[in-house]
Formats: structure tokens, sequence, C-alpha cells
């Protein structure tokens, strides 16, 4: 089968690998009819390439029919249209059945010191082949997989295997009281569907983001936009009666710009053998944290902080002094996705779309065409918001 494949430091290519094939007997096997890069996709691009091995196939936000079930396998039967979330779960352990499945004990990459098991996203969890293939091998396919309908198409639905849950979550974490105010720094995919659920749950919203064509995208949902620029806390101050909002979701994460210091530490550790690499990311790596420091700067005393966001730094600087002062509750995480798969699916449902699930895709693709997609996502380029590949060919 076709897959995208990892082959060094913002290198991916599509290659011919190994159909999967069911190797335990609660496994599935779907074939992929939609899958997207995702900003996380490009933590591995860019930064986390000493965890990453030539060949890797990536991808963690797929969907697709069921082709083959194990002989375990009692819910889904060949032919069911599924979404696969992100994180892979047993959905009966204990952090399971708490709603932590980003926590799941089954699958915890124990020597890694990580959570559950993610698909296509290096070896901190798990090294599981991804999803931007022809075909996928799902796990523990009673729990995972959510099954969806036929009528409607793939985006409608494609966006719960990740960035829907993942932007719920953090605006559930948020907190933010009745007819508050939330701030969102970056208007990226899951940014884009944070600044809109909380539209959609009555709190005014405010997006942060330096991109003009993601700030115009916003705007068509009704969320007041601002640039990011070292004078962003002061003016949400200047917008929220001289107190700040009264939450933050930081939908940027490791990676964010105007962090000169936690670049230039990020790209050093790129050039060493990556074992070495790894211990220095484990015991002193750092994030660019202009996006984060702004967050904490700019909510309000009392206020809470939501990191939706992917940070991977050990030695991570933090304003301590000014957190404690301003009594600050910080909230984060990878989303468990199958907590909020349930609340999410009739919305993404309903005929009159209150989420904008489909004013999200920007780009459509064939799986060919990939390498060319991630360069535009990554450097923001052609107006790329959010890609979509269609390993099955892109219907004319």
């Amino acid at each position: 089968m076709k897959a995208v494949t990892w082959q060094g430091k913002r290198n991916v290519s599509v290659e011919n690998v190994p159909d999967p094939t069911i190797q335990e007997p609660t496994d599935a096997i779907v074939r992929i009819t939609s899958t997207a890069i995702c900003g996380s996709d490009l933590h591995l691009y860019e930064v986390l390439g000493p965890y990453m091995h030539k060949g890797d196939v990536l991808g963690h936000e797929p969907m697709g029919i069921v082709e083959e079930v194990g002989p375990g396998v009692t819910n889904l039967k060949v032919g069911d249209r599924v979404v696969v979330p992100f994180n892979i779960s047993c959905g009966y352990c204990y952090m399971c059945t708490r709603g932590l499945q980003s926590q799941c004990e089954t699958t915890q990459v124990h020597d890694k010191g990580s959570g559950a098991a993610l698909f296509g996203f290096s070896e901190l969890y798990g090294s599981v082949p991804g999803g931007q293939a022809e075909y996928l091998r799902v796990p523990f396919a009673d729990y995972g997989p959510v099954k969806v309908g036929s009528e409607l198409p793939d985006e409608r639905y494609l966006y719960l295997s990740d960035i829907l849950p993942t932007a719920w979550q953090g605006v559930k974490y948020a907190d933010v009281p009745q007819d508050g105010v939330l701030a969102v720094y970056g208007l990226g995919p899951v940014g884009q569907f944070a600044a809109r659920i909380g539209k959609y749950l009555g709190h005014r919203v405010i997006g942060i983001e330096p991109v003009p064509e993601r700030r115009a995208m916003a705007k068509r949902h009704g969320i007041e936009t601002i640039d990011f620029t070292k004078d962003t806390a002061e003016e949400l101050r200047s917008m929220t009666n001289g107190r700040g909002p009264d939450a933050v979701v930081d939908a940027v994460g490791m990676e964010a710009h105007g962090s000169p210091v936690g670049a230039f530490a990020q790209n050093a550790v790129g050039f060493l053998p990556d074992k070495l690499a790894q211990k220095v990311m484990e015991s002193g790596g750092s994030d660019r944290v202009a996006v984060l420091h702004s967050a904490i700067d700019a909510v309000r005393r009392g206020g809470t902080v939501s990191l939706s966001g992917v940070y991977g730094g050990s030695v991570t600087p933090m304003p301590m002094l000014s957190m404690f002062d301003k009594q600050i509750q910080f909230r984060m995480g990878q989303c468990n996705v199958r907590r909020w798969t349930d609340e999410l699916l009739p919305i993404v449902e309903e005929p009159s779309d209150p989420l904008g699930v489909t004013d999200l895709m920007t780009h459509e693709v064939s799986i060919d065409e990939a390498p060319a997609a991630y360069r535009n996502f990554q450097k923001k380029t052609d107006g790329a918001i959010k890609v979509v590949l269609k390993p099955q060919g892109v219907a004319v």
C-alpha cells in the first residue's frame, strides 16, 4: 500500500509499504478514505526527529471503511464507516473508565514514561504505524473507532479523530465563566475550533494570530481577532476592562514564533546523534515559550490557562512568581478523544453545522501530493490551514 513516511527532518515521502494485517483478535483493518495533516505532525517534521525512524508511517487523523475484523471484535462489521481517534485506548482500564483515555494503562509506553500509544507519533508513543496510508490496523477496535453515518461527507466527521475533541477539551478545561471572555492563541486548526466552540457555548472570544488568512477565517465565524505582537497582553487587557480575559487557550505549543532562544535550542538538538539528542531533550530540552508567557501575562488574576498546543521541553522556563501571584490555574494534556465524541457527534451532524466543520479544509489532495502539502502547511504558504489527504484518490 501507499503511505506517507518520515525520512528525516523536513523530509517525508510516499512509499510502498506492506499492507497491515490482523495481529490480535481485537484488531480491525480500516481502508482510509480521508486523513489529515495535523500541527502535531509538524513537530515530528521539525523538532522530534530524534524519536523518529526512517520509514515510520505518519498520521493520526484518519477515517474510512472497515475492511476486516478480528475474531474478538463484536461492535464493528465489514463495511462500517468509522473515525479513528488518535490515541489508542482499551476502554476498560482504570484510566479509561475515568475519562482519561490518553493515559490508558493498557497501551502506556512504559519504556519512555509516556501515556497511551498514539498512531503515527514516534517512539515516544509506541512507534505505531499511522493513518496517512491506504490502510490502517486499529487495535481495540471494539472501543476506539467511532461509527458514523453514510450520507454526510467525510469532512463532517474527520475532525472527530483529533482536533475537534482536542479543541472541545481545551475550552472545557479553560472553565470560562458564564458570559466570560476567552482568548485563543493561535488560529490554526485547533485554535479555529476552540474559538468557534467558545462562541457556540456563549462566550466572547478573541483570537490571536499573526497570519492574516487565519484571522479572516475566524472572523467569518464571529470571532474578534488581533495580531500577535509583543504588546498582545496589554492589548487584551485594554479590550477587557483592564483585567485580561477570564481564560486562555494556548493552541500553539512548542514551536511558537517569537521565541529565538527556544528556536536556537531546538535547532541545535537537531544536529546531535539521535540517542544523545533524546537525552538532551529529556533532561534539558526547552520549548519556544513566547505564546505561553504572553498567555500567562494576559489572563486575568484568578483565571485559567488551558494548554492544547503540545509542549515537550523538560526545563522550559516558567514565570513562577507571576503565576503564583496572579493565582493562575493550569489545565493541560493530550486529548481524551473518546471522552468527548458522544457529545460532539450530534453537533457535527446538525444541518446548520454550528461549529463550521465544513469551513476548515483549505486543501484536499491525493496522498501522492503529501510531501508538498507538508511543506506548505509548515511554512503557512498558499493559505494552508487544514490539509486533507485522500489515499483512495480525490473525487473529480
